[in-house]
Order: structure tokens, then C-alpha cells, then sequence
């Protein structure tokens, strides 16, 4: 795919944690056709590029590490695209010329894949990409936020839109509000027009819920009884859950008869239990998402020219990235962490 990570860069280089990732001077290349080589200024980080960093991922080191980031063109070797165009990246790749890609579905793409995970990512100096893999950056958008929403606002964009198709009116619940994702959750489902609930293991962090546009919030074990006294004993219409195995019985017990529950994590572990007749006699679908398409990347940045805007919870140098993977390991945040690359 092309895809060069360049010059100063945060990799990762041995599964031992946020020390497993170190700054390395990496060479330059020359632009490919139909390329652009873009000067990032910020680049988010993910809950990815922890496991990463902790070699939960099966990929082999080394790897530039990040999905999102924000820019300069500082050269470029297409039509679409000058020197000086503000951009942020988005955070998919994918071959752009299979079936599946010529009918706007990336995510269906054999080659498909998140960079700095599947490429190297977005926390350099310098980053060479094929140019449809850019957009003008929201203006309304610091830097940091614009190395804030890529990642988490496409996954949850598509969870709420093209796979639980929610509604106005609504009541959505966001299980795991401390995550970028839910917190991209809950601005997106205010933002539809939905009646938004939020739970949280931290109290902090519930009232954060409620500041950012959760109707109510509280903790997340047991959320199903609470859930269910809001909503007249009937449950909810749609449950946004990036938490997995921990979650799934409470998921079961707090979603309406017919109700959806979406899912696009793991956190707390890759298998699960499902008492099965919860399923069945709920009527009650579940479904899988992950990431999403770039038509789907671009009504994300139609929403962000509409006021919405993304929770940045702090901001790292490039060079203390392994301070800032160590907050994000801490689950101290609320919203996302952000390295400053250059200014």
C-alpha cells in the first residue's frame, strides 16, 4: 500500500509495555506516484497501540505505532492535494482497487487494515500515504483534536448509523464511557437525536458522562437494574458495548424485547458466555463492527462542521510517549490521548 513512516518516529520494538516502545530516527524515501508526504503535527492514541506495545497484537516489531494523526502537505505527487493543505489521515487502509472497494465497502477488503497496526502508524516526523487517504481538516479543530476523533468517531459512527441504525428518540447506552470510543458514543447519539444513558467504573468518570451529554450515568456492574427502573422496566432500544465478556449478561438483561446491542471491543477478553435463552426469548440482535467506510469517515467530518468536537484528555511530546502510553494504561483518562509531534 505504500504506506512510510519517516524520520523521528515512536516504534514499537519489544512486548514489555509502554517501555517497549522508543523513539527511532527512521530514513527518508523518495514520493511515490499518486502519494503525499505529510509533516504531521499531532497523532492519537489508542487502546491499540497498547496491546500492542504489550505484544497482545500478532505483529512482529518493529511497528510505528498510531492510527490518527493531523498535518501539513509537505510534498505531494497527485492532483488532489497542495503544499501547505491542513489534513488529517483517514485511519483505515485497504487496496482501494478490489470489489469491495470500488463499491464504497473498504471494510469487506481482503487487504483491509488500521495503520499502525496492520502499516506502520501516524506518530512521525513524516508520513507517506497514497492521497485518497486524506481530507481537509475540520477548521473548527485544534490539532489536538483533529489527532483526537479519526479512529474512534469512525468505529462509533458506524456502530450507531450502518449497523444498529438508530433513531431519533431513542435511548442508547454507552457501557464504558471513559473510552474514546463511548465518549465518541455519546456525543454521536446526542447528535442523532437519541436519549443517551452511560455507565463508568469510576464516579469521575460518570459525571464526565453526564457533562459531555449523558441524560443519567452510573457504575457498570450491575448497570442492568438502574437501566431498567429509567426506562419503565422496558430496557433499552440500543446498547454500545466495546467491553465483551464482562458486560454481555448485563447487556442481555438492560436491552428492550427486539432491542440491538453493537459491539466492537474486547477489553475485558475475547470469549463470552451467553445465557442463551436471554438471547432468543429478547428477540435481540447482536452485532459485530469494526472501524468503518471512508463514506462513512466523511459524514463523521460533516457532523465536526456541525459544532461537535471531540474530548481531548491530554497532551504528550513525541518524546514522552511512553509516559503517555503509561496514562493510557492506568485508565486514568477520559477521552483521548494525544501526542504532539511537531509544532
Amino acid at each position: 500500500m505504500g504506506i512510510s513512516s519517516e524520520g523521528l518516529s515512536a516504534e514499537y520494538q519489544e512486548p514489555l509495555g509502554p517501555a517497549g516502545v522508543r523513539l527511532r530516527e527512521r530514513p527518508r524515501s523518495p514520493l511515490q506516484e499518486g502519494h503525499v508526504a505529510v509533516a504531521i503535527r499531532t497523532a492519537g492514541l489508542n487502546h491499540l497501540d497498547l496491546w500492542l506495545a504489550h505484544g497482545a497484537q500478532r505483529i512482529d516489531p518493529p511497528r510505528v505505532i498510531c492510527a490518527d494523526g493531523a498535518g501539513v502537505v509537505e510534498e505531494s505527487a497527485g492532483g488532489r492535494w497542495r503544499t501547505g493543505d491542513e489534513v488529517v489521515l483517514l485511519p483505515t487502509v485497504s487496496d482501494g482497487t478490489c470489489d469491495a472497494c470500488r463499491a464504497g465497502q473498504e471494510v469487506y477488503c481482503p487487504q483491509f487494515g488500521i495503520l499502525g497496526e496492520h502499516t506502520d502508524g501516524t506518530a512521525c516526523a513524516r508520513l507517506q500515504v497514497p492521497e485518497r487517504m486524506l481530507y481537509p481538516k475540520p477548521a473548527a479543530l485544534s490539532w489536538e483534536e483533529a489527532a483526537a476523533f479519526p479512529l474512534t468517531f469512525l468505529t462509533a459512527w458506524r456502530m450507531l448509523t450502518t449497523r444498529a441504525r438508530l433513531k431519533p428518540g431513542e435511548t442508547l447506552l454507552v457501557v464504558g464511557a471513559g473510552a474514546g470510543v463511548g465518549g465518541a458514543a455519546i456525543l454521536i447519539g446526542r447528535f442523532l437525536g437519541a436519549r443517551v444513558l452511560a455507565t463508568s467504573r469510576s464516579e469521575a468518570k460518570q459525571e464526565q458522562a453526564r457533562k459531555l451529554g449523558a441524560q443519567e450515568a452510573f457504575g457498570t456492574e450491575g448497570f442492568s437494574n438502574p437501566v431498567r427502573e429509567l426506562t419503565a422496566k422496558q430496557g433499552v432500544d440500543v446498547i454500545f458495548d466495546s467491553v465483551g465478556a464482562a458486560t454481555i449478561d448485563e447487556d442481555l438483561k438492560a436491552v428492550r424485547m427486539g432491542g440491538r446491542i453493537v459491539t466492537c471491543g474486547s477489553t475485558s477478553g475475547p470469549k463470552v458466555t451467553i445465557l442463551w435463552p436471554r438471547l432468543f426469548f429478547r428477540h435481540a440482535d447482536i452485532l459485530g463492527s469494526t472501524m468503518g467506510n471512508a463514506t462513512e469517515f466523511e459524514a463523521v467530518l460533516e457532523m465536526l462542521g456541525q459544532g461537535v468536537k471531540p474530548v481531548v484528555d491530554s497532551v504528550f511530546p513525541l518524546a514522552g510517549v511512553e509516559a503517555a502510553l503509561t496514562h493510557l494504561d492506568n485508565a486514568e483518562q477520559f477521552g483521548k490521548v494525544v501526542l504532539r509531534v511537531s509544532d
